[in-house]
């Protein structure tokens, strides 16, 4: 894979985001103001249908 040169920011504190342009980094500062771990009604939802599911599989093949 072959990339372009770009300036690094030495204010990005790691490499790879260092190498990145500025217009590609300026959506992280949106992304770390948000909290780490959101559980929405969604994922509930999923969690439980797959939780269910994988434990009704596991009791036909028991059975």
């Amino acid at each position: 894979m072959r990339r372009s040169l770009v300036l690094t920011d030495d204010s990005a504190r790691h490499s790879f985001l260092a190498s990145l342009p500025p217009h590609v980094r300026k959506g992280e500062a949106a992304q770390a103001a948000r909290p780490w771990l959101r559980i929405t009604k969604e994922d509930w939802t999923g969690f439980l249908t797959a939780y269910i599911g994988c434990f009704v599989a596991v009791s036909i093949f028991i059975a």
